[in-house]
């Protein structure tokens, strides 16, 4: 692990890589999928099974697409039932931490005006699985449970098929989270059907989810089309460490984000030179210990940094300029530092609490912005699944009371129309 002091010729140029990690397409990539969206918008379902053999090697007909209520049924019986059990409290908890998010359509009084704004939840939703080099049952959960929670009727999961059919868990997570639909496909034409619609499936309003570098550049392309929730780049970890924290516990966490995938990103930030010397030699003796070591070597080879600063303030400092996915204070009195982190996707404080626990079972989204994007965007939320109509409602006598300085406004922006508009109701 790369280890920079403040005092370091490289210390500044080291921070300003990792705050500008954001992902970034190439050229050649946006142009391989502006040609699947548009073939896939054109082609349709043709398009679809075309693209499914031609890159994920599965054979499939139009009516393979959709998941059959006897393959879910089919999928409890392949999974133990503490697995099973796991994923039910898994659901139970995410439910209950975002049914404390709903928002409701409010109104007040303004003299004789009634304003406010009217919530409604959108009407169909998309959820994009990845498949790949690991499986995530948990991911289903945290886009679907908050789509059912906010009162989402369509819930539409995708997924790219495997050689022996679509993983068990995943199934049976879509199922206790309540998806009303899934269908197998992937990658980019995956997201060309929900965003354009296509013979088997219907065109969805928003999707949600995250994935590769085509994935992310395919979503978008497709923002206008269709609404995303955000682009989401590798995983990241930060954690902020005193003298105290324990070595071990800080390069299990990192290594935590790192087993991930080779373009994970993770930083220590400490006060203590020998800290970060301490959890560096940690991380080589807990990887050679991992199924995934080798996705966790490179990512760890390729981008940890460990930076050292001389006070707990410039180490927070350091944290909001990288601004990463999830931040750990692995400090004493976490709380104490509340009110100085301005940009992380997710907190996670003080000695006890490692990121799985966020990323499993504790409750709160693990949908979070990544590449320095949380310094404007926030967690997957209920809020993500509803949206704002305004209210207005005028009496004529209070129409009387504002006209005059209606009319100025209209004027001032050479609108007569407007003016005439309000005028007509006052003749």
């Amino acid at each position: 692990m790369k280890i920079v002091t403040q005092a370091d010729r490289g210390f500044e140029s080291a921070l300003k890589k990792a705050s500008l990690r954001g992902l970034t397409a190439r050229a050649s990539v946006e142009k391989a999928v502006r040609t699947i969206l548009q073939t896939v918008e054109r082609g349709g379902d043709k398009a679809i099974i075309r693209y499914t053999k031609q890159f994920d090697r599965v054979a499939l007909k139009a009516d393979d697409l959709r998941i059959t209520p006897d393959d879910i049924k089919n999928a409890y019986f392949r999974i133990r039932k503490d697995e099973g059990d796991a994923l039910r409290l898994a659901a139970r908890r995410i439910t209950a931490f975002h049914e404390r998010q709903r928002v409701k359509t409010w109104m007040y009084q303004d003299g004789d005006a009634t304003l406010g704004q009217l919530v409604t939840p959108i009407d169909a939703v998309g959820v994009y699985v990845p498949g790949g080099k690991a499986v995530y049952p948990s991911s289903v959960l945290m886009c679907a449970i908050p789509a059912k929670v906010a009162g989402v009727r369509r819930i539409v999961m995708v997924t790219p098929p495997q050689k022996d059919g679509i993983n068990p868990y995943l199934l049976v997570a879509a199922d206790i989270a309540g998806v009303t639909e899934i269908y197998r496909m992937g990658g980019v034409q995956a997201l060309a059907a929900l965003a354009y619609g296509t013979q088997t499936i219907q065109r969805v309003d928003k999707i949600v989810g995250p994935g590769n570098i085509y994935v992310a550049t395919a979503k978008r392309l497709l923002y206008g089309t269709v609404g995303i929730d955000m682009i989401a780049g590798p995983s990241e970890l930060l954690v902020v460490a005193d003298e105290q924290a324990n070595p071990s516990h800080v390069a299990a966490d990192l290594l935590c984000e790192a087993e991930h995938d080779e373009e994970a990103q993770v930083f220590l930030v400490t006060t203590s030179e020998r800290m970060a010397k301490d959890v560096s030699k940690a991380i080589e003796h807990q990887l050679k210990g991992l199924q995934r070591g080798k996705i966790a070597g490179k990512a760890i080879a390729r981008h940890a940094v460990a930076f050292v600063v001389p006070t707990m303030e410039e180490a927070i400092d350091v944290a909001n300029r990288i601004a990463a996915e999830h931040v750990t204070l692995s400090v004493d009195n976490p709380f104490d530092y509340l009110d100085k982190i301005r940009h992380a996707g997710a907190l996670f404080l003080g000695r006890y609490t490692p990121p799985s626990v966020a990323d499993y079972i504790a409750g709160p989204n693990h949908v979070l912005p990544t590449g320095g994007s949380a310094r404007f965007f926030s967690p997957l939320s209920v809020i993500d699944y509803v949206k704002v109509s305004n209210l207005v409602y005028y009496t004529k006598q209070e129409l009387a009371k504002v006209k005059d300085s209606l009319l100025r406004l209209a004027y001032i922006e050479g609108f007569d129309a407007h003016a005439k508009s309000a005028q007509s109701r006052l003749l």
